[in-house]
């Protein structure tokens, strides 16, 4: 039955996640407890600042006393084990903290709003990108298909070997050159221009941002997709039943997007949706090159300030929505491929 493959693949998803965070709070604990160590020290010499009138025996006895609470509410005087489970929970329920150093436009230290600030510019600008590349390319490679050798097919092909070996963040700053201190097109990065203007200008600078590194994503990502998806469609067309469809008349484009695309959805749909999951967390030097704050620029932002809250929450988060997209990808896959048995025997 299907709905049991879905229960049982759903809850082997959930149990891998929930491995994958306690393995990163193993990995990090040791940092994660200096950061906090070092935070609680700080917090309570602000507080003995309030206690000026005691004399020096005093104070410290104080300063004890506050020390030992703090590391009682943050956990620190448990065992090894217990510390990086307790971690780990709060990790999967969501439970980030503050960071250490960053904070979000507003002032803000909850780390929650931190990753919540950044995934939705990481997904604007490459998501964005990704699905205009998918809808493109798809299109493309069914051409090439069509006519394989012919002057599409070849053009497009000799391009896609140029172009697919150009990392994104040469040819990005290629385009820079070219078109902003050259042309003077485009912004050389950023989210918004300073002053930022308001209204239905404020989101028309956004495009006008956004332009430049989606067309370095869109000219990486669209010829090698459409080379891919001619490669998977080519041996589709060579079915029999493909054969029998044009012997009967039917117009090509009926053939082409009817038959031939229904039978290669699913490694289409696998390579689309890993594509779109790939695009959430962003790109750390890509990002950095145009200065967009997404997740990726904002990982290495954490990484330079040993902001270990916000480098848990941001791997948790992408790690949490990436296995969520196998698991649905899964799910599809058996939706759609009669071919598989759900839950069935050999």
């Amino acid at each position: 039955m299907y709905k049991w493959y879905a229960l049982k693949r759903i809850l082997k998803g959930v149990v891998m996640y929930a491995l994958l965070i306690f393995t990163f709070s193993l990995l990090f604990n040791t940092v994660a407890e200096n950061t906090l160590k070092g935070q609680i020290e700080e917090q309570v010499r602000q507080e003995s600042m309030r206690f000026k009138n005691l004399q020096a025996e005093q104070l410290r006895l104080k300063q004890i006393e506050r020390r030992i609470q703090l590391y009682h509410l943050y956990r620190l005087d448990r065992s090894w084990t217990e510390r990086v489970v307790f971690r780990a929970l709060d990790t999967l329920t969501f439970k980030f903290g503050k960071s250490t150093i960053i904070k979000t436009q507003r002032g803000e230290r909850e780390v929650i709003k931190i990753i919540g600030e950044a995934l939705p510019r990481s997904m604007l600008l490459f998501t964005t990108t990704i699905v205009l590349e998918i809808f493109f390319g798809i299109w493309l490679g069914l051409k090439k298909a069509q006519k394989p050798g012919g002057p599409l097919d070849k053009s497009t092909s000799f391009i896609t070997m140029v172009v697919y070996g150009l990392p994104s963040w040469w040819l990005g700053m290629m385009l820079i050159m070219i078109l902003v201190y050259g042309v003077n097109l485009f912004p050389s990065g950023g989210l918004h221009s300073v002053p930022t203007p308001g209204g239905i200008r404020k989101v028309l600078d956004l495009l006008w941002h956004m332009v430049l590194p989606m067309l370095t994503l869109f000219l990486i990502g669209f010829w090698s997709l459409g080379f891919v998806v001619r490669n998977i469609v080519l041996g589709v067309l060579q079915e029999d039943y493909i054969m029998s469809a044009r012997a009967r008349g039917i117009p090509e484009n009926k053939v082409l997007f009817g038959h031939t695309m229904r039978t290669s959805a699913p490694p289409l749909v696998t390579m689309a949706l890993l594509s779109l999951l790939a695009s959430i967390s962003g790109s750390i030097i890509f990002e950095g090159i145009f200065s967009w704050p997404g997740l990726g620029n904002l990982y290495w932002i954490a990484i330079q300030q040993n902001d270990i809250p916000v480098l848990l929450a941001n791997l948790a988060v992408t790690t949490g929505i990436y296995q969520a997209g196998l698991v649905f990808l899964d799910l599809i896959y058996g939706f759609l491929d009669p071919r598989i048995k759900i839950g069935g025997k050999a």
